[in-house]
């Protein structure tokens, strides 16, 4: 007897993810965690640049300005509660001394343009629908930092917005790397704050403008994070307590779901090995001296040397 609905998954035929594989993360704060997942098992990978982006145009921005080569100046930053801030970059990045911004924000931007060139895979997770405009340049901002909201006007991109927004993305990054696969997710953290059924508008408008865009065919996929979220994992008990964000549970349950889509068979050996020496290493002796300890640490260096051998750009320091 059956006690819940599963999505079925299909193994990807074409374009698995290996250790050969170059990945970079774009998006919401789930981005992060699955990012997280992928950087523990040691994949080359590289998450969010200019730090967590919601929506659709703040990701086609970024895109745009790396694979144009923008260079950050004094006009595109502002100066608000002791820090730097851009509106195109979150607050991560912000700084108290405006050349250290400076210097942060186009180091991002050389990292994501040679990202974007050399990725095989770029993974994609839209938060939301909904955007602010800073109204004294009538421009939608990545991140507000705490502006004053009578600055801003919110809007709800439509379907064909996202849709545009989401083509011109591909097109960009495939104007450089025409071989990349591009990977698809819509966040399954809730934006309450918009509202309850603003947040549902949001969504919806996210899922069927992404779907308009995928194409197997022309290597661009879609992954189910936020529907598996919603109806395999639909119990409280899969959230952290503020009841919004996937807690650890549910995070694991979606990566094993995305392992078994897109990490190829032979691939998973090995992100055994990586997981035993990664557990190894955080190891925690009560006798650091012992004989004992001293045996287990040689194993781990010999196990580590022997994975390096196989695959040198594999990195434990």
């Amino acid at each position: 007897m059956q006690f819940r609905t599963q999505i079925p998954f299909k193994k990807q035929q074409h374009n698995q993810i290996d250790y050969n594989s170059k990945i970079l993360m774009l998006g919401s704060c789930f981005t992060e965690n699955i990012g997280t997942k992928l950087e523990y098992f040691k994949f080359l990978t590289t998450v969010n640049p200019f730090g967590i982006v919601f929506h659709p145009k703040a990701i086609e921005n970024l895109i745009s300005n790396a694979i144009n080569e923008k260079e950050y100046s004094e006009e595109n930053i502002f100066f608000h509660n002791e820090q730097w801030h851009s509106f195109e970059a979150h607050s991560k990045l912000s700084n108290p001394l405006k050349r250290v911004l400076l210097q942060d924000l186009n180091d991002a931007n050389k990292l994501t343009h040679q990202q974007v060139h050399k990725s095989t895979h770029i993974i994609i997770t839209l938060g939301t629908a909904w955007v602010y405009r800073f109204i004294e340049s009538d421009t939608v901002v990545a991140n507000c930092h705490k502006v004053p909201q009578k600055k801003f006007l919110k809007e709800l991109l439509t379907v064909g917005e996202i849709a545009e927004s989401l083509k011109a993305t591909i097109a960009l990054i495939r104007s450089i790397n025409k071989s990349v696969s591009i990977l698809f997710t819509i966040s399954p953290v809730r934006h309450l704050k918009d509202g309850f059924i603003e947040n549902q508008q949001s969504k919806s408008h996210l899922i069927t403008a992404t779907h308009q865009v995928v194409e197997f065919r022309n290597n661009v996929s879609y992954f189910p994070s936020y529907e598996i979220m919603m109806d395999e994992l639909r119990d409280y008990r899969f959230y952290n307590e503020d009841m919004i964000h996937p807690n650890q549970t549910a995070i694991d349950y979606i990566w094993k779901k995305f392992t078994e889509t897109w990490i190829s068979d032979n691939t998973i050996q090995i992100m055994e090995d990586i997981d035993s020496i990664q557990k190894g290493l955080a190891h925690k002796p009560f006798h650091p001296k012992s004989e004992q300890h001293q045996k287990f640490l040689k194993n781990i260096t010999t196990k580590i040397k022997e994975l390096q051998l196989k695959f040198p750009k594999i990195d434990f320091n």
